[in-house]
């Protein structure tokens, strides 16, 4: 998924997560389709063109790909900055289920430690759904999800049965964690590549419903908040209007995310600026003929390369969710994700501060002083205050003696310099 993985060669070498592969086609077609014109403007019949229409064309060809490039990038950084709002979220709500829900103490302290790691999983399966979501896979038992869905009652498992296993993509993903990606992909051909939605329409004709999975996840969460809060293990009534709000923040969050899947740029844009490019690219070899003869062959592939490569990577940018090479790397984003709540819960939520704010290595007024806690507190209140006093005089002290280094070391290269 990285497309820098694995890589020291300087960009312009570099071919994995290039769009260069998917060129070859048009570009062998537009050598060929150049050297034709040529052959015959030069052997059997001049066909030239005035070089204003180049000019002409070019403008609007420039017009078209920035537009093109512009609004790819937006849906790029959109779907960016919606997806990390999904995992800052889901991390404030893990937050304040695992450290400000109550543990009721005596038995009940045993189901509550696991009924907040089964929530805070919820969390985790939220996310992976989102993305099996969003990259239009449906089924069910995908090995990053089932383990942790498995006890909810949702569309997905009910059509399980009947769905045809996420055998392949869980042997893929525990292999090398890469897609496997078939030559017409690679080659960029639209003939032999699979239209991802089509699992849809399958799914309608056979008359299963595989429901909306991360809205059907969330309902188990609010389900959980809401009996929390009966229970009284929130107790204070912010508290619970933070929960709320992180509950309805993450809900939001994969709106926007399902909100750029759903709204591409209109069909009549990519028809238009797919015409644009192609027409212009075509018609170049009858302008530059007349001025460069067989070099307009190589002069027209190359300004192909140019037009095409940016119309191109407009393309594979605007669905972000997907998984090509230079598309959001949503895998390890989770993977993120779960590793940063394997850290919060590795900790005990209800943990006293006392146990390390009480240590003899913290040190309160650092780096004023490198004294311990216990050590300034048999010190009087009077005493800690005139540290904390001394404490600014100390940190413009050192700032000053950095800011006397550093235009010292400043003066000492202009010297070797001279």
């Amino acid at each position: 998924m990285d497309p820098a993985k694995h890589s020291k060669f300087p960009f312009f070498l570099r071919l994995h997560g290039s769009i260069l592969p998917k060129l070859i086609l048009p570009i062998l077609f537009i050598a060929g389709w150049s050297c034709a014109i040529v052959a015959i403007s030069k052997y059997v019949h001049k066909l030239a063109v005035d070089s204003v229409l180049l000019t002409v064309l070019g403008f609007v060809v420039a017009l078209a790909l920035s537009f093109r490039s512009t609004t790819a990038y937006e849906r790029y950084n959109e779907g960016r900055k919606y997806w990390a709002l999904l995992t800052l979220h889901g991390r404030q709500l893990a937050h304040l289920i695992w450290i400000h829900r109550k543990e009721r103490e005596g038995p009940l302290e045993k189901e509550d430690i696991l009924g907040k790691l089964s929530a805070i999983n919820l969390i985790l399966a939220f996310a992976q759904s989102c993305k099996h979501r969003l990259r239009h896979e449906i089924e069910y038992d995908y090995i990053d999800l089932k383990p942790l869905i498995d006890p909810l009652d949702t569309f997905a498992k009910a059509a399980h049965d009947s769905d045809p296993p996420a055998e392949s993509h869980n042997r893929i993903r525990a292999e090398n964690g890469a897609k496997r990606v078939t030559w017409g992909e690679f080659l960029g051909i639209s003939f032999l590549q699979t239209n991802p939605r089509k699992v849809y329409k399958v799914a309608a004709k056979q008359g299963k419903q595989h429901g909306n999975l991360p809205y059907e996840i969330m309902a188990y969460m609010g389900q959980y908040i809401k009996n929390s809060m009966d229970e009284g293990c929130f107790e204070s009534a912010i508290m619970q209007g933070q929960v709320y709000n992180a509950f309805n923040n993450l809900m939001d969050a994969y709106g926007g995310c399902d909100r750029v899947l759903q709204t591409p740029l209109p069909l009549a844009y990519n028809i238009a600026i797919s015409q644009i490019t192609w027409l212009y690219v075509l018609v170049l070899p009858f302008q530059l003929f007349s001025k460069l003869g067989w070099v307009a062959v190589p002069g027209t592939v190359v300004a192909a390369y140019i037009i095409l490569g940016l119309a191109a990577i407009g393309r594979e940018i605007e669905d972000p969710f997907g998984d090509d090479v230079n598309d959001l790397d949503l895998d390890r984003y989770c993977q993120s994700l779960q590793y940063d709540l394997n850290v919060m819960t590795s900790r005990p939520g209800s943990n006293k501060p006392k146990s390390w704010m009480e240590s003899d290595l913290n040190k309160p007024l650092w780096p004023y002083s490198v004294s311990g806690y216990n050590s300034w507190k048999n010190r009087s209140v009077q005493e800690i205050r005139q540290a904390l006093r001394g404490k600014v005089s100390h940190q413009a002290s050192v700032v000053r003696e950095q800011v006397f280094a550093s235009g010292e070391r400043e003066e000492g290269g202009k010297k070797e310099g001279v």
